[in-house]
């Protein structure tokens, strides 16, 4: 493996890890701050912390050419942001009855439900696809389900919110083919803070002391989550293979559940570590197809670059 995929990779795997323990933010944050006003002050932050970036990068690509004929970001950021108001409003609500592990694994079944809503849109869908669905369904029994054959409210929120994680992860698949990333992001955090903010508006009533008592989760899932861990995406992805890329970010839930272990002393108990061993497997599945389309690509052409230098030592002869 190069240095620059490995060290790609790597990186991807720290913006895994700060998703995941951004489960544990949530969770503590939650106890304080509603989930709008908390979603609406750390989308903000994490809008803010994103124009260092972006004026950094106008300075540098501005005299290349193919940045002008690139897209105004707004009008797709906008339409972005109201479908991660959506997910991350039920993901925020839905934390309130349930612990971080269980949201992390809950919330990475958009990895199964991104292909699934492909066949809507005319893609074909792998075999191992439905086999991954079929498990990760086993894996949320196992973590979700009481003995009572009942599923929790917030388990039910979270799972609804799934289906929006993986339109919004569609969504900026198509847009960023057309529009500069980083300013795609900044617009669609501040579509998400300008709602959830006027949601909070509405709904929300509680001390105003309580955002100072959830000043260090607001901040970690403003700036880290949003901020840092985006960066991180950008320029691991750079250098990764796409579909190692989607494996490794997976881990997000890997996470999730460790740190609601290590800081928040969270038991699953053996149901819920069955499930989430099962949830895992179920992921990391459903992207083989991609992993093995890759290989089948790479070893494809090692064997024309072999062949091509066989002839040429041939015909040097």
């Amino acid at each position: 493996m190069k240095n620059k995929e490995l060290r790609s990779n790597f990186i991807l795997l720290l913006a895994a890890a700060i998703w995941g323990f951004a489960f544990v933010a949530q969770r503590v944050g939650v106890e304080f701050v509603p989930a709008f006003t908390f979603n609406g002050v750390r989308f903000l932050l994490g809008s803010l912390s994103l124009l260092p970036l972006i004026i950094f990068f106008n300075i540098k690509n501005k005299n290349i050419a193919k940045e002008a004929t690139k897209k105004p970001a707004w009008p797709v950021g906008i339409i972005s942001g109201c479908v991660l108001f959506i997910a991350a409003s039920l993901q925020q609500i839905g934390m309130q009855s349930t612990s971080a592990g269980k949201a992390g694994f809950i919330t990475g079944l958009y990895l199964v439900i991104v292909p699934l809503i492909g066949i809507f849109l005319g893609h074909r869908v792998h075999v191992i696809t439905w086999v991954s669905v079929f498990i990760a369904a086993i894996g949320l029994y196992f973590i979700s389900i009481t003995g009572s054959f009942t599923i929790g409210y917030g388990d039910r929120l979270l799972l609804i919110g799934a289906f929006f994680w993986a339109l919004h992860i569609i969504l900026i698949d198509r847009f960023t083919k057309t529009v500069d990333s980083l300013k795609l992001s900044l617009f669609q955090f501040l579509t998400c803070a300008a709602l959830s903010l006027g949601g909070a508006a509405i709904f929300d009533r509680f001390p105003l002391q309580n955002l100072f008592l959830a000043a260090i989760p607001i901040i970690y899932g403003g700036v880290c989550s949003v901020g840092i861990a985006y960066t991180c995406q950008v320029i691991g992805q750079k250098h990764a293979k796409p579909s190692h890329s989607a494996i490794i970010l997976s881990m997000e839930s890997l996470f999730a559940c460790l740190g609601g272990w290590l800081i928040l002393k969270e038991n699953l108990g053996i149901r819920g570590y069955i499930g989430s061993v099962l949830m895992i497997g179920a992921m990391l599945l459903s992207q083989s197809p991609n992993l093995s389309l890759k290989m089948h690509k790479t070893l494809s052409a090692t064997e024309v670059d072999f062949t091509q230098s066989k002839t040429n030592k041939i015909t040097a002869k």
